[in-house]
């Protein structure tokens, strides 16, 4: 008789151990296969107490069992059900198609698990001390749960096909052999992609990744404080939400709940740089409460993210740069103690639609944003601001924001300019403030009013010349377009006419600037 053909039958092969055996026809039937012991010190599969032969399985006969496997018991649905084993040798299903159910619980591999371009219906591995995870390509028309499980020498699910959820809460999977530890490259996840309280030592690479509906990184810690990236995730698209946002520590509560009252909270936790450039995300990027630990030479990089909203809410980076350029968001939710400070924050092209502060964000907080974003003159981002401020109806700040780019934009004109810059600031303020000038031409007329009182005003044409009016003679020389029929009418000596000069100066100055003033506001109107 062939082993082929006593597996069919239902015979247990020869060589099986006791340990195999009890496996084989719990396999059959359906059930969990339960090796642990009942001590939890010695059950624990990441602990250092050994694991004997009587709780040891061949990955061969796993294999096996999972690739032409005897046919389950009459009224029964065979799957793999292990807890509390130790797999030894190398579980190869490369290639492979397991049409079973997969479920190994505080089990420990002694080698690496190879899955690439296998296929399964659900595979779950909880709570499992594995070496090492690779399986790129693998398939699945379910699940792919890996709770809690430890994994010292990286995960790989380069261009995987998770049909539904793919589970990583509260795993701990330390870096390989390139520095990642978990490489996830090209992957497509059907639905969720749940990683809180996920440990990852090393780069989490998500580049080109496609999650169904929302991925979750809430309460995760991600180091690799000695390289440039921590996650990786350039075009990333996400159907929903991406949260970056704290977690309940040992809350039995569904993903996404509201800790119950006395729960520890665990924020993420992020040392090293984050790349989200060119991202979708449908729904929003939620930051709450996020730490970023960066070095100088390390970045938060949203550029050309695609969004409905942004909460950036999380403590701002003491180090290294947010880079937001070219990013388009509708709502920018956010906190003045968020933001970084001068030369850390580049946001040129950042469009947005609304601004919803959460806090205390005054106007002058809010200008202090947009300098500390631009090193260097740059009059996008204050026109940004001003065209979003006038759509929410704050049309006086939005004249402050855009005094605040004329003031800055001053700074960088020549000699000449600049000391015409300042003499439109007094004036007028650029435009933006025209009551101003209204202001000076009152207190200058009635200046000129009370002066040329008591000058010596002979009329250039003695037979015939208007009566003599100091206010309307001042009025004529302040006012350079109209003509009331006084300025020509009286020759001045000395210092009068240096006066009537000064005040023909101020009247162009007030004019030109009122006039420049108001083509700005009519322009942006």
């Amino acid at each position: 008789m062939t082993e082929g053909a006593g597996l069919h039958a239902g015979d247990l092969p020869d060589d099986l151990t006791a340990a195999e055996a009890g496996m084989w026809q719990a396999f059959r039937n359906g059930s969990v296969y339960d090796l642990s012991s009942g001590d939890a010190v010695v059950d624990d599969p990441h602990g250092g107490h050994p694991w004997g032969p009587e709780r040891s399985v061949r990955a061969r006969m796993v294999c096996w069992l999972l690739l032409d496997g005897p046919p389950a018991l009459a009224g029964r649905v065979s799957s793999l059900k292990l807890a509390g084993v130790r797999v030894t040798g190398t579980l190869d299903l490369a290639g492979g198609t397991v049409t079973p159910y997969v479920e190994l619980r505080g089990c420990r591999f002694d080698d690496q698990v190879l899955l690439p371009e296998a296929r399964f219906t659900t595979l779950r591995l909880v709570d499992c001390a594995v070496p090492r995870l690779e399986a790129a390509r693998v398939h699945t028309e379910g699940d792919l749960h890996l709770p809690r499980c430890r994994v010292p020498l990286g995960i790989r699910l380069t261009d995987a096909h998770i049909g539904t959820d793919l589970l990583l809460n509260q795993a701990i999977v330390h870096q390989d052999r390139s520095g990642r530890s978990i490489a996830a490259d090209g992957m497509t996840v059907g639905q969720d992609l749940q990683a809180e309280l996920l440990e990852s030592h090393g780069e989490l690479s998500l580049r080109s990744a496609k999650v169904g509906v929302s991925l979750s990184l809430r309460g995760a810690r991600l180091a690799n404080p000695y390289a440039r990236l921590a996650l990786n995730a350039p075009q990333l698209t996400v159907e929903r939400t991406l949260y970056l946002t704290p977690a309940g520590v040992g809350s039995p509560l569904l993903s996404g709940t509201t800790p119950a009252r006395g729960t520890r909270i665990q924020r993420f936790e992020c040392q090293g740089g984050v790349r989200l450039d060119d991202g979708r995300f449908g729904d929003a990027i939620d930051l709450d409460r996020a730490r970023f630990d960066l070095t100088d030479d390390q970045v938060l990089s949203l550029r050309r993210v695609q969004t409905p909203e942004l909460r950036f809410l999380g403590d701002a980076p003491q180090r290294g740069q947010v880079l937001l350029s070219g990013a388009r968001v509708v709502n920018l939710v956010d906190r003045a103690g968020s933001w970084p400070g001068p030369g850390r924050l580049h946001m040129g092209g950042f469009a947005y639609e609304n601004l919803v502060p959460r806090g205390p964000f005054p106007l002058v907080r809010r200008l202090d944003w947009v300098t500390a974003a631009t090193a260097e003159y740059n009059p996008e981002p204050y026109e940004r601001l001003a065209a979003v401020l006038r759509a929410a109806g704050e049309d006086e700040d939005a004249r402050e924001v855009l005094l605040a780019k004329q003031r800055r934009r001053r700074e960088t004109l020549p000699p000449a300019a600049k000391t015409w810059g300042y003499v439109q600031d007094l004036a007028v303020a650029y435009g933006y403030r025209p009551g101003r000038a209204a202001v000076w031409m009152a207190v200058l007329w009635a200046a000129g009013t009370l002066l040329f009182a008591h000058a010596d005003h002979p009329p250039v044409n003695p037979g015939g010349h208007p009566s003599w009016s100091p206010a309307l003679f001042t009025l004529d020389l302040l006012l350079p377009v109209v003509d009331l029929g006084q300025a020509g009418q009286w020759e001045l000596h000395g210092g009068w006419q240096w006066l009537a000069a000064a005040m023909v100066m101020v009247g162009w100055v007030l004019a030109t600037t009122v006039a420049a003033g108001a083509t700005r506001l009519l322009r942006r109107g």
